[in-house]
């Protein structure tokens, strides 16, 4: 799992996080709650409808916020590509809004009289769009009950719901209700994105705070090395000097021949005791006696050639290559 290729997730993860932790820090939490009386019916502060979204409460809601974004929003993110899931974010926002006031307005009555501080609604439109376009990677039985690797994740959006009834569960019924909305393609809603000029603005200024979004670099060596290998040789990208070839997991071009792999005097830093050790080891693995049996004897002409292509290169080193070839 990575940030690559789903900056907007890794903004909007790293936004509420520093919102929240600053909202708590200087005790301005009152501001961001948003109720329907006395805030919008006697004060008309409407500017509470968008100000809420920016926030969590407590560290427990930013925390499975958190969960939920890095499992769902980058896939979905991925699938969508940055802009159109940018231009998803600020639809679904809106249109919760809207949703918000009006079932504050119609269901107040009723015990409905405030939200929740933080973009619930927004995170599950997301996990909306997550469960239909995101297949289940494999399923699996907990005491007969069929599970799969999304359900976690479902768990995790359950507890939010149901966190502190209605009013949570409400918010939750009302990101869903945007996610089908937004889904179902009404009033052309997927055709929207951002203007050129906000996103120009947003790469110029906001990308490069979000980060690194590269994946981490991974091996593509088939077997583990050996217990004696040094911290150099597992550094380097050079196959390591021994008689067994190199199985990794590259992709090979069909038809090409293989090429013998120069190995040169940085690659033989190898102290005395890691010699050992690795000689050692290929006793006990039957290394040695396997490539004692098949060895090839280069031709004298095969080693002038090689030594007039790389002068600097010890006799040793060139025969080594060519019988490994």
């Amino acid at each position: 799992m990575s940030f690559e290729n789903a900056s907007v997730t890794k903004g909007l993860m790293v936004g509420c996080a520093l919102t929240s932790i600053l909202v708590g820090l200087f005790d301005v939490k009152h501001y961001f709650h948003l109720q329907l009386v006395p805030h919008l019916s006697r004060h008309h502060q409407y500017w509470r409808l968008a100000v809420h979204h920016l926030a969590f409460s407590n560290s427990s809601d930013l925390f499975i916020a958190e969960l939920l974004l890095y499992n769902a929003g980058v896939q979905v993110e991925r699938q969508f590509g940055s802009v159109k899931y940018a231009s998803f974010a600020a639809v679904a926002t809106l249109l919760a809004t809207i949703l918000e006031l009006s079932a504050l307005m119609l269901f107040h009555r009723t015990g409905l009289n405030h939200f929740a501080m933080g973009p619930v609604a927004l995170i599950f439109s997301i996990l909306y769009q997550y469960s239909r376009i995101v297949p289940s990677a494999y399923n699996y039985r907990i005491f007969g009950v069929p599970l799969n690797n999304k359900s976690l994740i479902y768990l995790l959006s359950l507890q939010m719901a149901i966190s502190r009834l209605p009013n949570s569960a409400a918010v939750c019924i009302i990101g869903i209700l945007t996610g089908q909305v937004y889904r179902s393609d009404l009033a052309n809603l997927k055709a929207y994105r951002l203007p050129p000029s906000v996103i120009k603005l947003s790469r110029r200024f906001l990308q490069p705070l979000v980060g690194s979004l590269r994946p981490a670099r991974r091996s593509n060596r088939a077997l583990p090395e050996g217990p004696g290998a040094t911290a150099v040789t597992r550094n380097s990208e050079t196959p390591t000097q021994e008689n067994d070839e190199v199985i990794t997991t590259a992709r090979t071009v069909p038809g090409a021949t293989p090429r013998a792999t120069i190995t040169t005097d940085e690659d033989n830093t190898a102290d005395t005791g890691s010699s050992v050790m690795r000689e050692w080891v290929n006793e006990l693995t039957g290394r040695t006696e396997r490539a004692n049996a098949g060895i090839r004897v280069p031709p004298e002409a095969e080693i002038i050639q090689l030594t007039t292509m790389f002068p600097d290169v010890q006799r040793e080193t060139l025969v080594q290559a060519l019988q490994r070839r």
